[in-house]
């Protein structure tokens, strides 16, 4: 049964939500923009509201493999197997099998949907700690290490230094901070792209459009 819960918290992290509503939408995301299966390149590429429900079914993978497989599946220790399987889930976001294991997202919103569910106010920390970075210096992966080293801080605050929540939010955050390697490169370099208004970055998409036409 735990073998089963490892494959299947995996195939749900390896749904490729950006790519799937951008092919909705007649454009291979991974191809325009950043190239990065996120909602950050979605909202530049696409628009807000496809970015939004990117990050909205995102988070909800996160859910799903940690809330509620162990439960459906009625695994002995529910909240350890939660935090595994939600790494489990971000490993499959970040390699998607279903695209060859090539490089998918970066794993902050599947991150969001398992700490939310599983430690929602150390996450609402996290969370907060995103937006106040965000909105003084307009950079998404800034945002993101931000609150990668908040989580761990805020879940010692809330669940104890000797927990599974301490170890497993330090594993995400590590993964976290690995999977914006090339943007803390960026950002040193002065180089990074701050968020704009939606869709700034869609004359790559309208020509990706136009070419399949």
């Amino acid at each position: 049964m735990h073998a089963l819960a490892l494959v299947l918290a995996y195939l749900v992290g390896s749904v490729p939500t950006a790519y799937l509503v951008g092919r909705a939408k007649g454009v291979d995301v991974r191809k325009v923009g950043s190239g990065n299966m996120g909602a950050t390149n979605v909202y530049r590429t696409l628009g807000a509201w496809p970015a939004a429900l990117v990050l909205a079914i995102d988070a909800a993978k996160g859910v799903l493999a940690a809330l509620l497989l162990p439960r459906w599946l009625g695994l002995s220790d529910p909240q350890i197997w939660g935090f595994l399987l939600g790494f489990v889930a971000m490993l499959g976001h970040a390699r998607p099998v279903f695209l060859g294991f090539q490089s998918g997202g970066k794993g902050v919103a599947t991150a969001g949907g398992v700490f939310g569910s599983l430690t929602p106010v150390a996450c609402a920390a996290a969370v907060a700690a995103f937006a106040v970075a965000l909105g003084l210096t307009r950079y998404v992966s800034l945002g993101s290490l931000v609150a990668a080293l908040v989580l761990p801080l805020a879940v010692a605050a809330t669940q104890g230094v000797r927990s599974a929540a301490l170890i497993a939010s330090l594993a995400v955050s590590a993964f976290v901070i690995w999977s914006h390697r090339s943007n803390i490169a960026r950002l040193r370099r002065g180089e990074e792209r701050r968020l704009g208004r939606p869709g700034r970055a869609d004359a790559a998409a309208r020509e990706a459009r136009g070419a399949r036409h």
